[in-house]
């Protein structure tokens, strides 16, 4: 691959392979390999090496080759009758054997593991280099400049997986996203389900400083490359320079990496850790979706959500959020308080709040928003467009994105758009949903905070002082 590759190295922690000199038959020196995990090296008479695989019971794997299954079984009858000697490696985990087993795969190039020659079949973990936030991928097709490879991996489960555990021990980002230090719109970003776990540092909300994520993928790549004994003395030293420094938070964390790195042997089954998929939100590519799916000239950068709240059953609040470029502005949020409107009627409040804010746009002459998303099914929407037409006013694009089944309404069309759940431009509409209730919710919660203080004052008024 490119300049930034590194050749790989041997692990600190492996062990030197059993003497291949012996007179043992492979069969034989198998009974008495360690059932700890490691990688099996098997050869030819001439002493080459031609297959490579990893174990988590270093015996029972590769004493598995010398059945009678084996020698008829497709897969393994052209290895097996040129196996003249077996040798193993060591490994603390599972983790590392597979990692092992990847840069011997590299290195040595077996000719029964040739099948993995193939970069856009076989898988591998990628690593960004050009990025201020770093983020590691799995891929089956590598890019070729500007990222750090490992593999290929022979099993993308057990690969994800170990990428599954490796975010828990250096919590760095998995995400498509394009997360620069200095744009300050990230600051309103909503992170993932893996920052609210503790698997990613966030840097989508500037939770963390560059310079310390790229210290996490520097400590990650070294673990990567084989230097997991090394970068345990590293953490140990820089765990005592915190104490010192009265850095207790920045201890607590890497005392936390080092009894990760620790427990990686009490892990089990790789497969069984691989990440379900979490559903984050990519700015860009669900602007894109949009304009395809709703058949816009441009891209909708300016998004206004409206939604629709009631206090305790009774006195109504709207919100109107902004996002611009697919990311929260905060300074562009209002909150409306219902003032026409008697008792609950949510399309009575929504036509309240599309002509105070856009008679106002109007008036002032302010440019529209390029999308307006209404929270509610073909009932608002059907409110929001009459509305404009008694104003007189040419609406922007406007839809309406109904809860229950996530359809979208558009105005003219009678059956809704149904996108996959998975869509970027669907996602991208529900993130922009949530934060106008939820910003809906934050002023109910203030007035009802209100409310309830403004009664106790009154009561406390009217108390006569004890005698």
């Amino acid at each position: 691959m490119d300049g930034e590759e590194t050749e790989a190295t041997q692990p600190d922690n492996e062990s030197s392979p059993t003497d291949s000199g012996t007179a043992d038959q492979p069969h034989e020196k198998v009974r008495r390999f360690p059932t700890t995990p490691g990688v099996y090296l098997m050869k030819d008479a001439q002493g080459r090496v031609i297959y490579v695989g990893k174990a988590l019971n270093l015996r029972s794997r590769a004493g598995s080759y010398f059945t009678k299954a084996a020698e008829v079984e497709l897969r393994t009858a052209k290895l097996i009758p040129e196996i003249a000697d077996i040798d193993y490696i060591d490994a603390d985990s599972e983790v590392d054997a597979l990692l092992i087993e990847a840069r011997l795969i590299k290195d040595i190039q077996p000719r029964f593991n040739a099948q993995l020659k193939d970069d856009k079949t076989f898988p591998y973990l990628q690593i960004t280099t050009r990025e201020d936030f770093p983020r590691v991928e799995f891929t089956r097709q590598p890019e070729t400049s500007g990222v750090k490879l490992y593999g290929p991996f022979t099993s993308a489960g057990q690969l994800r997986g170990t990428i599954a555990v490796l975010q828990r021990i250096f919590r760095f980002r998995t995400c498509t996203l394009d997360i620069e230090e200095n744009d300050e719109r990230w600051r309103w970003f909503r992170p993932c389900l893996l920052a609210s776990i503790n698997q990613c540092t966030a840097p989508c909300n500037m939770r963390i400083r560059k310079e310390d994520y790229r210290e996490d993928i520097r400590r990650l790549r070294v673990f990567l490359d084989g230097g997991k004994a090394s970068l345990m003395k590293e953490l140990e030293t820089a765990m005592l320079l915190a104490s010192k420094e009265l850095k207790f938070e920045k201890a607590a964390r890497i005392r936390d990496e080092i009894a990760s790195l620790k427990s990686l042997s009490e892990r089990g089954d790789l497969e069984s850790h691989a990440q379900p998929e979490v559903f984050y939100v990519d700015p860009q590519k669900g602007l894109a979706g949009l304009k395809k799916v709703l058949k816009l000239a441009e891209l909708p950068r300016r998004i206004e959500g409206v939604d629709i709240a009631h206090l305790q059953g009774s006195e109504t609040v709207a919100s109107l959020v902004q996002f611009i470029d697919g990311l929260p502005f905060k300074p562009g949020y209002k909150r409306y308080r219902i003032q026409s409107v008697e008792g609950i009627d949510d399309f009575a409040s929504m036509r309240e709040v599309i002509t105070r804010r856009f008679r106002r746009l109007s008036q002032e002459g302010e440019s529209f928003p390029d999308l307006l998303l209404i929270d509610g099914g073909k009932g608002q929407l059907s409110a929001v467009m009459e509305t404009f037409a008694v104003l007189n006013i040419a609406p922007p694009a406007t839809i309406s994105l109904a809860k229950r089944e996530e359809e979208i309404y558009v105005p003219g069309d009678s059956e809704p758009l149904r996108l996959s759940r998975h869509a970027y431009s669907l996602r991208l509409l529900q993130y922009i949903r949530d934060e106008a209730h939820r910003f809906a919710q934050h002023y109910h919660h203030m007035l009802r905070h209100k409310t309830t203080f403004d009664d106790n004052q009154g009561k406390g008024r009217k108390r006569k002082p004890k005698s």
